[in-house]
């Protein structure tokens, strides 16, 4: 029997395909011959306590335009697919928390919904590093700016950033001296009434943020994607004009992942990204991991591949189970 793959993301029609992950995660489900239901956050609902969708067939054309074709149309139960793939970006707002409850009702009936609905809840991508304080450079989280100019006192050099943003937004780095650092901490923590986090600045920034992709709490292959900074920026975010370089796993990176990979397991953490400078964890990314894509073109992999061999191994342990009992 065909297994059914349903995913939820960001419009289809403007992603960009040389570089997004989804796309790489859904041709290769297409290739192994599921059926794709495509979902966006506003087709979901939930009815007498039972979680259902809008959907949309999807097939896709390897790297050409057009790269999609929608097919037939439906509402229909979310329990009847076989697994979901949680694939909406950040912001991480109530917009997001609303829907992970709503696919949990789906992971209840029985469908692998990856990542784990209520471990997207748990796991905030910036304050889940302080579960694992072996890995972290010298971290803050707080909302009164008095603290921060106190860490900035202590570490001389410091980067803020909010707890909910992707792609590098909003990230500040701060010096001892900077004029802008009392209005830099009012801005960002809103007067004193939101959490921030703030790390020591890391110079070896300058060699790359490097991302890691775990899969099952196993690092994929034995490359990351270093992301380098554009002249005059200290993010390395491809968002923010980064250049991606793949480099090889070292050892301190392949100790964080044996540090961090079995709870992520554990939780049903799947498929996330590590985000490592120099010798130091600074992102867990559950919500919409990136940069297969980078990778598979520079090393000739196949990353996605990976991913899938978990989820029909999972499944057709389900299977089994279900039958013998």
């Amino acid at each position: 029997m065909k297994r059914v793959l349903g995913v939820v993301m960001d419009p289809i029609g403007s992603i960009h395909i040389k570089k997004d992950t989804t796309y790489a995660l859904l041709l290769e489900a297409q290739a192994r011959g599921w059926s794709i239901r495509y979902m966006e956050m506003a087709d979901l609902f939930l009815r007498d306590g039972e979680a259902h969708a809008r959907t949309r067939g999807l097939k896709l054309f390897r790297d050409t335009t057009p790269w999609f074709e929608f097919l037939d149309e439906r509402d229909e139960p979310l329990a009847g697919l076989d697994a979901i793939l949680m694939r909406k970006d950040p912001p991480f707002d109530m917009g997001y928390i609303h829907a992970t409850y709503l696919l949990e009702h789906a992971e209840a009936r029985g469908v692998l919904v990856v990542n784990k609905p209520q471990s997207l809840r748990d796991a905030n991508e910036k304050l889940y590093t302080a579960w694992f304080p072996q890995c972290m450079p010298p971290t803050l989280v707080a909302r009164e700016p008095a603290r921060f100019r106190n860490f900035l006192t202590e570490q001389v050099d410091i980067v803020v950033k909010p707890l909910d943003e992707m792609g590098g937004a909003s990230i500040f780095r701060l010096r001892q001296g900077d004029p802008n650092i009392n209005v830099v901490l009012e801005l960002m923590t809103g007067h004193g009434s939101r959490f921030i986090m703030a790390q020591r600045f890391l110079p070896e920034i300058s060699a790359g943020d490097k991302r890691i992709i775990v899969i099952d709490g196993k690092p994929a292959g034995d490359y990351a994607l270093a992301r380098i900074p554009a002249p005059g920026e200290t993010r390395g975010n491809l968002a923010a004009g980064g250049r991606g370089v793949g480099v090889a796993l070292t050892e301190r990176d392949r100790w964080l992942c044996a540090q961090v990979g079995p709870t992520l397991r554990e939780k049903g953490l799947l498929f996330v990204g590590l985000d490592v400078i120099g010798d130091y964890l600074t992102e867990i990314n559950v919500t919409s991991p990136t940069c297969v894509r980078e990778l598979d073109a520079q090393y000739g992999l196949n990353l996605s591949a990976r991913l899938f061999e978990v989820l029909e191994t999972r499944l057709s342990a389900r299977r089994r189970t279900a039958t013998s009992s």
